[in-house]
């Protein structure tokens, strides 16, 4: 049975400021919990219902009824498993290939995507301002589908990273050149700014190649892509060069 204890930290860790304070963030769902518990991370405690009582052999397991899981679950459909893990130390930046730089980017669900996004083109390290929604949020480590356990994530003031890396910096703008026709470094940083303001003027002063993916629909009406969409399509390029 769980605690009252149990219930208040485990509810107080969908908070950053509880998560910080703790050093410990939730994961919910079978594939998600067992990407981590595969990888560095270490466990703290994991909750599960009797179907899956089987399925993990560990000591820091308890057995929970749904009731008890629906009071926990960050979803309405709770996902029968939920785990808690300690927030790793941070990493140091690395200086060599490709970094995406993410500039105050806000909605949880793109930044995981655009982890999981990292995961699949190889990007190893994601540099993020210190406005951007945090990686440890449970809606980021969601969507990020396990791929968070894999990925170097740094939150730091990117203007002052920016000042001391020597690498080409290309900048994702609507009114950049033609992704199609730049040639793009593989050793470089890609930015890309937040989903309603693009990347700031002052993080803007920094780029040495603005690029921008054109559009060829006849319907000029559409603004923008989706941050995570337009991420795709640049990674996938850099990649493909």
């Amino acid at each position: 049975m769980l605690s009252k204890n149990q219930i208040k930290l485990i509810n107080s860790l969908k908070k950053k400021k509880f998560r910080l304070q703790h050093d410990l963030f939730l994961a919910e769902g079978i594939k998600v919990v067992e990407e981590f518990i595969q990888s560095n991370f270490k466990l703290n405690n994991l909750f599960c219902t009797s179907d899956y009582l089987n399925k993990f052999s560990i000591d820091q397991m308890q057995v929970i009824t749904e009731n008890e899981l629906k009071k926990i679950s960050e979803f309405s459909t709770p996902n029968q498993i939920l785990a808690i893990f300690e927030i790793p130390n941070q990493e140091k930046i690395k200086i060599k290939g490709l970094t995406l730089v993410l500039d105050d980017i806000n909605d949880p669900g793109n930044l995981g995507t655009i982890i999981r996004l990292c995961d699949w083109f190889g990007v190893n390290q994601l540099i993020c301002s210190t406005n951007t929604v945090d990686c440890y949020n449970p809606k980021v480590v969601q969507a990020s589908m396990g791929s968070l356990s894999r990925i170097s994530i740094v939150y730091t003031d990117i203007k002052t990273f920016l000042k001391t890396d020597t690498r080409p910096i290309f900048g994702a703008l609507l009114k950049g050149e033609n992704v199609y026709q730049t040639h793009l470094n593989k050793n470089a940083i890609l930015i890309m700014g937040s989903e309603a303001n693009g990347i700031s003027n002052e993080i803007q002063k920094f780029i040495t190649k603005q690029i921008t993916i054109p559009q060829f629909g006849e319907n000029q009406k559409t603004e923008s892509l989706n941050v995570a969409t337009a991420t795709a399509i640049l990674l996938s390029e850099f990649k493909r060069t």
